[in-house]
Protein backbone atom coordinates (compact mmCIF):
# COMPACT_ATOMS: atom_id res chain seq x y z
CA UNK A 1 0.00 0.00 0.00
CA UNK A 2 1.21 3.48 -0.52
CA UNK A 3 1.34 5.94 2.15
CA UNK A 4 0.64 10.10 2.64
CA UNK A 5 4.23 10.75 2.32
CA UNK A 6 4.68 8.85 -1.07
CA UNK A 7 2.02 10.43 -2.23
CA UNK A 8 3.05 13.97 -1.23
CA UNK A 9 6.40 13.60 -3.45
CA UNK A 10 4.39 13.34 -6.31
CA UNK A 11 4.71 16.63 -7.78
CA UNK A 12 0.39 16.71 -8.74
CA UNK A 13 -0.17 16.04 -5.07
CA UNK A 14 2.61 17.96 -3.47
CA UNK A 15 0.26 21.08 -2.49
CA UNK A 16 -2.72 18.39 -1.56
CA UNK A 17 -3.73 19.51 2.17
CA UNK A 18 -3.54 16.26 4.62
CA UNK A 19 -6.86 15.36 4.22
CA UNK A 20 -7.12 14.94 0.41
CA UNK A 21 -3.47 13.14 1.28
CA UNK A 22 -5.32 10.78 3.39
CA UNK A 23 -8.34 9.91 1.38
CA UNK A 24 -6.29 9.52 -1.82
CA UNK A 25 -4.32 6.71 0.52
CA UNK A 26 -6.85 4.95 1.33
CA UNK A 27 -8.42 5.45 -2.24
CA UNK A 28 -5.99 4.57 -4.76
CA UNK A 29 -4.93 0.76 -6.29
CA UNK A 30 -1.49 0.39 -5.12
CA UNK A 31 -0.13 -2.38 -8.39
CA UNK A 32 3.22 -3.85 -8.31
CA UNK A 33 4.00 -5.12 -12.00
CA UNK A 34 7.05 -7.33 -13.35
CA UNK A 35 8.44 -6.70 -16.61
CA UNK A 36 5.91 -6.34 -19.08
CA UNK A 37 2.66 -6.80 -17.06
CA UNK A 38 0.01 -4.79 -18.34
CA UNK A 39 -2.27 -2.99 -15.88
CA UNK A 40 -4.76 -1.35 -18.48
CA UNK A 41 -5.62 -2.68 -22.19
CA UNK A 42 -7.07 -0.48 -24.95
CA UNK A 43 -10.82 -0.81 -24.83
CA UNK A 44 -11.14 -0.77 -20.69
CA UNK A 45 -12.72 2.14 -18.86
CA UNK A 46 -11.58 4.94 -17.73
CA UNK A 47 -9.21 5.13 -14.68
CA UNK A 48 -6.17 6.97 -14.31
CA UNK A 49 -2.87 5.87 -13.51
CA UNK A 50 0.89 7.29 -12.00
CA UNK A 51 4.10 5.47 -12.33
CA UNK A 52 5.88 5.24 -9.08
CA UNK A 53 8.84 3.33 -9.48
CA UNK A 54 10.00 1.65 -12.96
CA UNK A 55 9.09 2.88 -16.04
CA UNK A 56 5.90 2.03 -18.46
CA UNK A 57 5.56 1.56 -22.09
CA UNK A 58 2.18 2.68 -23.77
CA UNK A 59 1.41 0.37 -26.35
CA UNK A 60 -1.29 0.16 -29.28
CA UNK A 61 -1.47 -2.57 -31.74
CA UNK A 62 -1.15 -0.83 -35.40
CA UNK A 63 -1.68 -3.33 -38.50
CA UNK A 64 -1.99 -6.05 -36.61
CA UNK A 65 1.22 -4.79 -34.74
CA UNK A 66 1.80 -3.76 -31.30
CA UNK A 67 3.74 -0.75 -31.27
CA UNK A 68 5.56 1.27 -28.18
CA UNK A 69 3.97 5.10 -29.00
CA UNK A 70 5.38 6.64 -25.25
CA UNK A 71 7.04 6.21 -21.78
CA UNK A 72 5.89 7.08 -18.59
CA UNK A 73 8.61 7.69 -15.62
CA UNK A 74 8.06 7.88 -11.88
CA UNK A 75 5.57 10.79 -11.44
CA UNK A 76 3.70 10.66 -14.84
CA UNK A 77 0.13 9.97 -15.68
CA UNK A 78 -1.48 7.12 -18.00
CA UNK A 79 -5.18 8.06 -18.57
CA UNK A 80 -5.57 11.64 -18.53
CA UNK A 81 -7.06 11.83 -21.88
CA UNK A 82 -9.61 9.07 -20.65
CA UNK A 83 -10.06 10.63 -17.73
CA UNK A 84 -10.94 14.16 -19.59
CA UNK A 85 -13.09 13.36 -22.25
CA UNK A 86 -15.36 10.38 -20.34
CA UNK A 87 -13.95 7.68 -23.10
CA UNK A 88 -12.41 4.20 -22.77
CA UNK A 89 -8.05 3.79 -22.94
CA UNK A 90 -7.33 4.21 -26.66
CA UNK A 91 -3.99 2.69 -26.06
CA UNK A 92 -2.63 -0.50 -23.64
CA UNK A 93 0.23 0.14 -20.92
CA UNK A 94 2.54 -2.19 -19.18
CA UNK A 95 5.55 -2.18 -17.04
CA UNK A 96 8.62 -1.78 -19.25
CA UNK A 97 11.04 -3.03 -16.17
CA UNK A 98 9.80 -4.06 -12.60
CA UNK A 99 7.46 -1.23 -11.64
CA UNK A 100 4.96 0.20 -9.42
CA UNK A 101 1.86 1.98 -10.38
CA UNK A 102 -1.20 3.42 -8.35
CA UNK A 103 -4.34 3.42 -10.08
CA UNK A 104 -7.50 6.36 -9.45
CA UNK A 105 -10.89 5.04 -10.25
CA UNK A 106 -13.16 7.46 -11.33
CA UNK A 107 -15.30 7.47 -8.20
CA UNK A 108 -11.99 8.26 -6.39
CA UNK A 109 -10.65 10.91 -8.67
CA UNK A 110 -14.14 12.97 -8.89
CA UNK A 111 -14.15 13.07 -5.30
CA UNK A 112 -10.31 14.25 -4.97
CA UNK A 113 -11.61 16.67 -7.65
CA UNK A 114 -13.95 17.83 -5.04
CA UNK A 115 -11.59 18.50 -2.65
CA UNK A 116 -8.76 19.75 -4.76
CA UNK A 117 -9.53 21.52 -8.29
CA UNK A 118 -5.80 21.55 -8.95
CA UNK A 119 -5.81 18.41 -9.50
CA UNK A 120 -8.55 17.79 -12.35
CA UNK A 121 -7.21 20.96 -13.73
CA UNK A 122 -3.89 19.74 -14.08
CA UNK A 123 -5.12 16.32 -15.81
CA UNK A 124 -7.08 18.19 -18.12
CA UNK A 125 -3.94 20.46 -18.85
CA UNK A 126 -1.70 16.96 -19.59
CA UNK A 127 -4.40 15.61 -21.63
CA UNK A 128 -4.34 18.89 -24.17
CA UNK A 129 -0.90 18.09 -25.25
CA UNK A 130 -2.08 14.75 -26.55
CA UNK A 131 -4.98 16.84 -28.35
CA UNK A 132 -3.73 19.72 -29.91
CA UNK A 133 -7.02 20.34 -31.61
CA UNK A 134 -8.93 20.27 -28.71
CA UNK A 135 -10.39 24.08 -27.68
CA UNK A 136 -12.07 23.40 -24.83
CA UNK A 137 -11.71 20.35 -21.24
CA UNK A 138 -14.32 19.59 -19.36
CA UNK A 139 -12.07 19.47 -16.13
CA UNK A 140 -14.94 20.17 -13.56
CA UNK A 141 -15.91 16.75 -12.16
CA UNK A 142 -19.88 15.68 -12.60
CA UNK A 143 -22.36 16.62 -9.98
CA UNK A 144 -22.58 13.77 -6.73
CA UNK A 145 -25.92 12.60 -6.62
CA UNK A 146 -25.49 12.01 -3.12
CA UNK A 147 -22.95 12.55 -0.30
CA UNK A 148 -21.89 9.98 2.51
CA UNK A 149 -20.54 10.61 5.78
CA UNK A 150 -19.12 8.55 7.93
CA UNK A 151 -15.99 6.55 9.86
CA UNK A 152 -13.87 4.24 6.97
CA UNK A 153 -14.86 1.29 8.68
CA UNK A 154 -18.25 1.88 10.33
CA UNK A 155 -20.99 -1.34 9.08
CA UNK A 156 -23.16 1.44 7.98
CA UNK A 157 -21.28 3.77 6.05
CA UNK A 158 -19.92 0.41 4.62
CA UNK A 159 -22.93 -0.49 3.39
CA UNK A 160 -24.39 2.30 2.07
CA UNK A 161 -21.62 3.02 0.34
CA UNK A 162 -21.26 -0.45 -1.34
CA UNK A 163 -25.08 -0.23 -1.95
CA UNK A 164 -24.59 3.11 -3.75
CA UNK A 165 -21.86 1.66 -5.32
CA UNK A 166 -22.96 -1.25 -7.13
CA UNK A 167 -26.24 0.38 -8.18
CA UNK A 168 -23.94 2.25 -10.33
CA UNK A 169 -24.87 6.00 -8.29
CA UNK A 170 -22.00 8.64 -8.17
CA UNK A 171 -21.76 10.02 -4.61
CA UNK A 172 -18.94 11.71 -2.76
CA UNK A 173 -17.82 10.07 0.46
CA UNK A 174 -16.10 12.32 3.12
CA UNK A 175 -14.28 10.31 6.07
CA UNK A 176 -14.67 11.23 9.60
CA UNK A 177 -12.28 9.97 11.83
CA UNK A 178 -13.07 6.14 13.25
CA UNK A 179 -13.84 6.99 16.53
CA UNK A 180 -16.23 8.99 15.49
CA UNK A 181 -18.88 6.39 15.21
CA UNK A 182 -20.21 2.62 14.19
CA UNK A 183 -23.09 2.50 16.01
CA UNK A 184 -26.79 3.91 14.56
CA UNK A 185 -26.93 5.94 17.49
CA UNK A 186 -23.85 7.85 16.76
CA UNK A 187 -25.56 9.18 13.82
CA UNK A 188 -23.98 7.84 11.12
CA UNK A 189 -24.13 7.25 8.11
CA UNK A 190 -25.19 10.82 7.16
CA UNK A 191 -26.48 11.07 3.35
CA UNK A 192 -27.16 13.94 1.33
CA UNK A 193 -28.78 15.24 -1.59
CA UNK A 194 -30.17 18.45 -3.29
CA UNK A 195 -33.69 17.97 -1.59
CA UNK A 196 -32.76 16.00 1.74
CA UNK A 197 -29.91 15.01 4.50
CA UNK A 198 -30.87 11.54 5.95
CA UNK A 199 -29.04 9.84 9.04
CA UNK A 200 -28.25 6.41 9.55
CA UNK A 201 -30.63 5.49 6.70
CA UNK A 202 -32.19 2.05 5.36
CA UNK A 203 -31.24 0.87 2.39
CA UNK A 204 -34.43 1.15 0.92
CA UNK A 205 -34.51 5.19 2.14
CA UNK A 206 -31.30 4.95 0.30
CA UNK A 207 -32.47 4.28 -2.98
CA UNK A 208 -35.56 6.54 -2.64
CA UNK A 209 -33.55 9.37 -2.20
CA UNK A 210 -31.31 8.59 -5.14
CA UNK A 211 -33.75 8.06 -6.99
CA UNK A 212 -33.50 4.21 -7.57
CA UNK A 213 -37.28 2.05 -8.67
CA UNK A 214 -38.31 0.65 -5.51
CA UNK A 215 -41.83 0.46 -6.38
CA UNK A 216 -43.52 -1.04 -9.71
CA UNK A 217 -44.77 1.04 -12.13
CA UNK A 218 -47.57 -1.52 -12.77
CA UNK A 219 -49.85 -3.97 -11.74
CA UNK A 220 -49.89 -6.62 -14.32
CA UNK A 221 -46.40 -7.50 -16.56
CA UNK A 222 -45.54 -10.14 -19.22
CA UNK A 223 -42.55 -11.28 -16.98
CA UNK A 224 -41.33 -10.92 -13.70
CA UNK A 225 -37.64 -11.68 -13.00
CA UNK A 226 -36.57 -12.76 -9.26
CA UNK A 227 -32.84 -11.55 -8.93
CA UNK A 228 -30.73 -9.35 -11.06
CA UNK A 229 -27.34 -11.39 -11.42
CA UNK A 230 -25.60 -12.19 -15.12
CA UNK A 231 -28.73 -14.98 -15.64
CA UNK A 232 -31.87 -12.73 -14.36
CA UNK A 233 -30.52 -9.49 -16.01
CA UNK A 234 -29.61 -11.30 -19.83
CA UNK A 235 -33.26 -12.54 -19.54
CA UNK A 236 -34.54 -9.20 -18.80
CA UNK A 237 -32.68 -7.90 -21.94
CA UNK A 238 -34.09 -10.53 -24.27
CA UNK A 239 -37.23 -10.30 -22.73
CA UNK A 240 -37.32 -6.07 -23.04
CA UNK A 241 -36.20 -6.77 -26.56
CA UNK A 242 -38.99 -8.77 -27.82
CA UNK A 243 -41.24 -6.50 -26.33
CA UNK A 244 -42.44 -8.12 -23.28
CA UNK A 245 -43.16 -5.89 -20.39
CA UNK A 246 -40.38 -6.85 -17.84
CA UNK A 247 -40.05 -6.51 -14.22
CA UNK A 248 -36.88 -7.48 -12.27
CA UNK A 249 -36.67 -7.55 -8.37
CA UNK A 250 -33.57 -7.42 -7.19
CA UNK A 251 -33.13 -7.19 -2.84
CA UNK A 252 -29.42 -5.41 -3.02
CA UNK A 253 -27.96 -4.33 -6.62
CA UNK A 254 -27.64 -5.70 -10.20
CA UNK A 255 -25.02 -8.22 -10.52
CA UNK A 256 -25.80 -11.26 -7.76
CA UNK A 257 -22.80 -12.75 -6.94
CA UNK A 258 -20.98 -12.33 -9.55
CA UNK A 259 -21.11 -8.38 -9.02
CA UNK A 260 -18.92 -8.59 -6.45
CA UNK A 261 -16.07 -10.56 -8.31
CA UNK A 262 -13.33 -8.11 -8.01
CA UNK A 263 -12.06 -9.70 -11.39
CA UNK A 264 -13.59 -12.46 -14.03
CA UNK A 265 -10.97 -13.85 -16.53
CA UNK A 266 -12.69 -16.66 -18.23
CA UNK A 267 -15.93 -14.86 -19.63
CA UNK A 268 -15.80 -14.73 -23.73
CA UNK A 269 -15.49 -11.52 -25.49
CA UNK A 270 -13.10 -10.05 -22.50
CA UNK A 271 -9.66 -11.52 -23.28
CA UNK A 272 -8.20 -9.12 -20.12
CA UNK A 273 -10.69 -9.68 -17.88
CA UNK A 274 -13.73 -7.49 -16.16
CA UNK A 275 -14.59 -6.99 -12.63
CA UNK A 276 -18.38 -8.31 -11.72
CA UNK A 277 -19.40 -4.89 -10.81
CA UNK A 278 -18.31 -3.29 -14.60
CA UNK A 279 -19.86 -6.90 -16.06
CA UNK A 280 -23.25 -6.00 -14.37
CA UNK A 281 -23.50 -2.54 -15.06
CA UNK A 282 -23.28 -2.79 -18.49
CA UNK A 283 -25.77 -5.33 -18.25
CA UNK A 284 -27.91 -3.14 -16.33
CA UNK A 285 -27.66 -0.16 -18.90
CA UNK A 286 -28.32 -2.42 -21.63
CA UNK A 287 -31.60 -3.48 -19.69
CA UNK A 288 -33.26 -0.47 -18.65
CA UNK A 289 -31.79 1.22 -22.51
CA UNK A 290 -34.11 -1.98 -23.90
CA UNK A 291 -37.40 -1.36 -21.21
CA UNK A 292 -36.85 -3.71 -18.75
CA UNK A 293 -37.87 -2.06 -14.74
CA UNK A 294 -35.58 -2.67 -12.17
CA UNK A 295 -36.42 -3.02 -8.48
CA UNK A 296 -34.02 -2.54 -5.57
CA UNK A 297 -34.48 -3.32 -1.69
CA UNK A 298 -38.14 -5.63 -2.80
CA UNK A 299 -38.23 -8.92 -2.13
CA UNK A 300 -40.88 -11.30 -3.26
CA UNK A 301 -42.19 -12.88 -0.13
CA UNK A 302 -44.71 -15.42 -1.93
CA UNK A 303 -45.37 -17.33 -5.33
CA UNK A 304 -48.83 -18.31 -6.09
CA UNK A 305 -48.23 -19.90 -10.07
CA UNK A 306 -51.81 -21.35 -9.92
CA UNK A 307 -53.09 -17.39 -9.67
CA UNK A 308 -50.33 -15.73 -11.53
CA UNK A 309 -49.73 -13.40 -8.71
CA UNK A 310 -46.42 -12.27 -6.60
CA UNK A 311 -46.08 -11.33 -3.66
CA UNK A 312 -43.64 -8.33 -2.70
CA UNK A 313 -42.95 -7.60 0.95
CA UNK A 314 -45.00 -4.46 1.59
CA UNK A 315 -48.07 -6.40 0.77
CA UNK A 316 -47.97 -5.31 -3.00
CA UNK A 317 -49.40 -8.17 -5.33
CA UNK A 318 -48.72 -8.29 -9.08
CA UNK A 319 -49.90 -10.26 -11.76
CA UNK A 320 -47.70 -12.02 -14.24
CA UNK A 321 -48.16 -15.18 -15.72
CA UNK A 322 -44.01 -16.07 -16.71
CA UNK A 323 -41.93 -15.59 -13.00
CA UNK A 324 -38.29 -16.51 -13.95
CA UNK A 325 -36.28 -17.34 -10.94
CA UNK A 326 -32.75 -16.20 -10.87
CA UNK A 327 -31.79 -15.46 -7.09
CA UNK A 328 -28.39 -17.35 -6.98
CA UNK A 329 -27.21 -18.69 -4.01
CA UNK A 330 -26.01 -17.04 -0.73
CA UNK A 331 -22.49 -17.78 0.77
CA UNK A 332 -22.11 -20.27 3.91
CA UNK A 333 -21.76 -19.29 6.91
CA UNK A 334 -18.77 -19.43 8.82
CA UNK A 335 -19.16 -22.29 12.00
CA UNK A 336 -17.27 -20.27 14.19
CA UNK A 337 -18.63 -18.73 17.67
CA UNK A 338 -19.23 -15.29 17.60
CA UNK A 339 -18.99 -14.49 14.11
CA UNK A 340 -22.41 -13.57 13.59
CA UNK A 341 -21.87 -10.10 16.15
CA UNK A 342 -18.61 -8.87 13.84
CA UNK A 343 -20.03 -8.89 9.97
CA UNK A 344 -20.04 -5.66 9.36
CA UNK A 345 -17.64 -5.05 11.32
CA UNK A 346 -14.40 -6.51 9.91
CA UNK A 347 -15.95 -10.13 8.94
CA UNK A 348 -17.36 -10.08 5.39
CA UNK A 349 -19.44 -13.20 3.25
CA UNK A 350 -18.06 -12.72 -0.31
CA UNK A 351 -16.16 -9.74 -1.46
CA UNK A 352 -16.38 -6.96 -4.19
CA UNK A 353 -14.67 -4.13 -5.18
CA UNK A 354 -16.32 -1.67 -2.88
CA UNK A 355 -14.59 -3.31 -0.29
CA UNK A 356 -10.95 -1.95 -0.64
CA UNK A 357 -11.32 0.91 1.61
CA UNK A 358 -11.67 -1.16 3.89
CA UNK A 359 -8.64 -3.47 3.28
CA UNK A 360 -6.35 -0.39 3.12
CA UNK A 361 -3.16 -0.76 5.17
CA UNK A 362 -4.82 -4.04 6.97
CA UNK A 363 -4.17 -7.84 7.44
CA UNK A 364 -6.51 -9.66 5.27
CA UNK A 365 -7.48 -12.91 5.69
CA UNK A 366 -9.93 -14.43 3.19
CA UNK A 367 -11.41 -18.14 3.66
CA UNK A 368 -11.87 -20.10 0.60
CA UNK A 369 -9.83 -21.82 -2.41
CA UNK A 370 -12.32 -21.14 -5.26
CA UNK A 371 -11.72 -18.68 -8.12
CA UNK A 372 -13.64 -16.01 -6.03
CA UNK A 373 -11.47 -16.31 -3.05
CA UNK A 374 -8.33 -16.20 -5.31
CA UNK A 375 -9.55 -13.31 -7.21
CA UNK A 376 -10.13 -11.19 -4.12
CA UNK A 377 -6.75 -12.48 -3.00
CA UNK A 378 -4.83 -10.54 -6.37
CA UNK A 379 -7.09 -7.47 -5.60
CA UNK A 380 -7.03 -7.14 -1.83
CA UNK A 381 -3.38 -7.51 -2.42
CA UNK A 382 -3.22 -4.01 -3.67
CA UNK A 383 -4.37 -2.26 -0.62
CA UNK A 384 -3.58 -4.54 2.17
CA UNK A 385 -1.01 -4.59 4.64
CA UNK A 386 -0.64 -8.69 4.00
CA UNK A 387 -3.30 -11.18 2.29
CA UNK A 388 -3.33 -14.65 4.11
CA UNK A 389 -5.27 -17.50 2.58
CA UNK A 390 -6.80 -20.13 4.84
CA UNK A 391 -7.39 -23.46 2.42
CA UNK A 392 -9.17 -26.17 4.40
CA UNK A 393 -7.94 -28.57 1.76
CA UNK A 394 -4.00 -29.31 0.69
CA UNK A 395 -3.95 -26.70 -1.51
CA UNK A 396 -5.88 -24.46 -4.51
CA UNK A 397 -5.47 -27.40 -7.14
CA UNK A 398 -8.84 -29.15 -6.70
CA UNK A 399 -11.19 -25.47 -6.85
CA UNK A 400 -9.47 -22.82 -9.09
CA UNK A 401 -8.49 -22.19 -12.06
CA UNK A 402 -4.73 -22.83 -13.23
CA UNK A 403 -4.31 -19.18 -13.87
CA UNK A 404 -5.27 -17.96 -10.74
CA UNK A 405 -3.15 -20.35 -8.76
CA UNK A 406 -0.41 -19.09 -11.37
CA UNK A 407 -0.70 -15.47 -10.20
CA UNK A 408 -0.99 -16.17 -6.20
CA UNK A 409 1.82 -18.34 -6.44
CA UNK A 410 4.24 -15.33 -8.33
CA UNK A 411 2.49 -12.47 -5.95
CA UNK A 412 4.88 -11.46 -3.15
CA UNK A 413 2.03 -10.77 -0.91
CA UNK A 414 -0.37 -13.28 -0.59
CA UNK A 415 0.28 -16.30 1.67
CA UNK A 416 -1.34 -19.84 1.45
CA UNK A 417 -1.71 -21.82 4.30
CA UNK A 418 -3.15 -25.35 3.34
CA UNK A 419 -5.41 -27.48 5.76
CA UNK A 420 -5.76 -24.52 7.74
CA UNK A 421 -9.18 -23.08 9.38
CA UNK A 422 -10.61 -20.43 11.02
CA UNK A 423 -11.62 -21.51 15.14
CA UNK A 424 -11.99 -18.53 16.54
CA UNK A 425 -12.57 -14.64 16.17
CA UNK A 426 -11.44 -12.07 18.48
CA UNK A 427 -12.65 -8.11 19.01
CA UNK A 428 -14.89 -6.04 20.58
CA UNK A 429 -16.68 -3.55 18.73
CA UNK A 430 -14.32 -4.88 15.17
CA UNK A 431 -12.80 -7.69 13.99
CA UNK A 432 -9.36 -8.10 15.47
CA UNK A 433 -7.57 -11.47 14.99
CA UNK A 434 -8.60 -14.46 14.82
CA UNK A 435 -7.52 -18.40 15.83
CA UNK A 436 -6.65 -20.34 13.17
CA UNK A 437 -5.51 -24.18 13.76
CA UNK A 438 -3.09 -26.51 11.53
CA UNK A 439 -4.96 -29.27 10.65
CA UNK A 440 -1.70 -31.33 10.16
CA UNK A 441 -0.67 -30.49 13.66
CA UNK A 442 -3.17 -29.68 15.46
CA UNK A 443 -1.58 -26.72 16.71
CA UNK A 444 -3.88 -23.39 16.98
CA UNK A 445 -2.59 -20.31 16.68
CA UNK A 446 -3.18 -16.65 16.74
CA UNK A 447 -2.95 -13.19 14.24
CA UNK A 448 -3.75 -10.15 13.79
CA UNK A 449 -6.21 -9.73 11.60
CA UNK A 450 -8.64 -6.94 10.75
CA UNK A 451 -11.04 -7.76 7.41
CA UNK A 452 -11.91 -10.91 7.41
CA UNK A 453 -13.51 -12.52 3.82
CA UNK A 454 -15.20 -15.61 3.82
CA UNK A 455 -16.05 -17.44 0.52
CA UNK A 456 -16.41 -20.90 1.79
CA UNK A 457 -18.93 -22.30 -1.09
CA UNK A 458 -22.96 -21.06 -1.38
CA UNK A 459 -26.36 -22.60 -0.86
CA UNK A 460 -29.68 -22.35 -2.46
CA UNK A 461 -31.96 -19.73 -0.82
CA UNK A 462 -35.21 -21.61 -1.93
CA UNK A 463 -37.48 -22.33 1.69
CA UNK A 464 -39.50 -19.69 0.70
CA UNK A 465 -40.85 -21.26 -2.59
CA UNK A 466 -44.59 -22.96 -2.44
CA UNK A 467 -44.45 -26.79 -1.86
CA UNK A 468 -45.25 -27.08 -6.05
CA UNK A 469 -42.13 -25.76 -7.14
CA UNK A 470 -39.82 -28.90 -6.52
CA UNK A 471 -36.33 -28.83 -5.14
CA UNK A 472 -33.24 -31.06 -5.47
CA UNK A 473 -32.14 -32.67 -1.75
CA UNK A 474 -29.81 -30.00 -1.75
CA UNK A 475 -32.41 -26.92 -2.18
CA UNK A 476 -31.54 -26.30 -5.98
CA UNK A 477 -34.74 -26.05 -8.19
CA UNK A 478 -35.46 -28.94 -10.69
CA UNK A 479 -35.98 -28.42 -13.85
CA UNK A 480 -36.97 -29.76 -17.46
CA UNK A 481 -37.13 -33.22 -17.40
CA UNK A 482 -36.49 -33.77 -13.51
CA UNK A 483 -39.21 -31.69 -13.13
CA UNK A 484 -41.48 -34.13 -15.39
CA UNK A 485 -41.04 -36.76 -12.90
CA UNK A 486 -41.62 -35.36 -9.61
CA UNK A 487 -45.45 -35.09 -8.44
CA UNK A 488 -45.90 -31.81 -8.46
CA UNK A 489 -45.66 -32.02 -12.29
CA UNK A 490 -49.83 -32.19 -13.78
CA UNK A 491 -49.61 -30.64 -16.80
CA UNK A 492 -49.77 -33.22 -20.35
CA UNK A 493 -47.15 -31.90 -21.78
CA UNK A 494 -43.69 -31.68 -21.06
CA UNK A 495 -41.96 -29.04 -19.31
CA UNK A 496 -39.51 -26.61 -21.14
CA UNK A 497 -35.70 -27.78 -20.63
CA UNK A 498 -35.63 -24.86 -18.05
CA UNK A 499 -38.92 -24.78 -16.44
CA UNK A 500 -40.16 -25.88 -12.99
CA UNK A 501 -42.61 -28.63 -11.94
CA UNK A 502 -45.09 -25.21 -11.42
CA UNK A 503 -45.87 -24.62 -14.95
CA UNK A 504 -44.84 -20.93 -16.12
CA UNK A 505 -41.88 -20.70 -13.49
CA UNK A 506 -38.92 -20.81 -14.78
CA UNK A 507 -35.10 -20.90 -13.13
CA UNK A 508 -32.04 -19.92 -14.61
CA UNK A 509 -28.81 -19.67 -13.23
CA UNK A 510 -26.65 -21.42 -10.08
CA UNK A 511 -30.31 -21.77 -8.10
CA UNK A 512 -31.01 -24.49 -10.59
CA UNK A 513 -29.98 -27.94 -9.90
CA UNK A 514 -27.52 -29.24 -12.10
CA UNK A 515 -26.39 -25.40 -13.49
CA UNK A 516 -22.85 -24.77 -14.30
CA UNK A 517 -21.90 -22.33 -11.69
CA UNK A 518 -20.16 -20.25 -14.21
CA UNK A 519 -21.17 -16.16 -15.38
CA UNK A 520 -20.97 -17.60 -18.75
CA UNK A 521 -23.17 -20.40 -18.23
CA UNK A 522 -25.51 -18.04 -16.30
CA UNK A 523 -25.99 -15.47 -19.41
CA UNK A 524 -26.77 -18.81 -21.58
CA UNK A 525 -29.56 -19.68 -19.65
CA UNK A 526 -30.98 -16.22 -19.17
CA UNK A 527 -31.22 -15.88 -23.09
CA UNK A 528 -32.18 -19.89 -23.18
CA UNK A 529 -34.89 -19.01 -20.73
CA UNK A 530 -37.27 -16.37 -22.84
CA UNK A 531 -36.97 -18.10 -25.65
CA UNK A 532 -39.01 -20.44 -24.02
CA UNK A 533 -40.95 -18.18 -22.29
CA UNK A 534 -42.39 -17.25 -25.57
CA UNK A 535 -43.36 -20.87 -26.05
CA UNK A 536 -44.94 -20.95 -23.24
CA UNK A 537 -47.41 -17.77 -23.65
CA UNK A 538 -48.00 -18.90 -26.79
CA UNK A 539 -49.56 -22.18 -25.36
CA UNK A 540 -51.47 -20.10 -22.86
CA UNK A 541 -53.13 -17.91 -26.16
CA UNK A 542 -53.80 -21.06 -27.89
Amino acid sequence: MIDIDELHAIPVFASLDPAALAFLAGAVEDIRLAPGEYFAHEGDERALFIVIDGSAEITKVVGGDEQVIGLRTPGKFFGEVPMTLSVPFPASGRAREAARVIKIDTTAYYTLAAMAPAVPTRVAGLARRYLDSLQAMAADQPDAVVRVTGPRRDALTHAVAGFLTRNQVAFARVTVDDDAGGEVGDGFPVLETADERLVAPTLREVAGAVGLAVAPAHDDYDVVILGAGPAGLTAAVNAAAEGLRTLVVESIAPGGQAGTSTRIENYTGFPFGISGDDLAARALKQAKRLGAEILVTRTVEALHPSRDEIALDGGEVLRSPVVLIATGVRWRTLPVSGVERLIGNGVSYGAARSDASLAHGADVCIVGAGNSAGQAALFFARHARSVTMLVRGPGLEASMSRYLIDQIAQHGGIRVEARSEVVGVHGDDRLESVDVIDRATGATSRRDCAVLFVMIGADADTAWLPGEIARDDHGFIVTGPDAATTPSWTAERRPFALETSAPGVFAVGDVRSGSVKRVAAGVGEGGMAIAFVHQYLALRRA
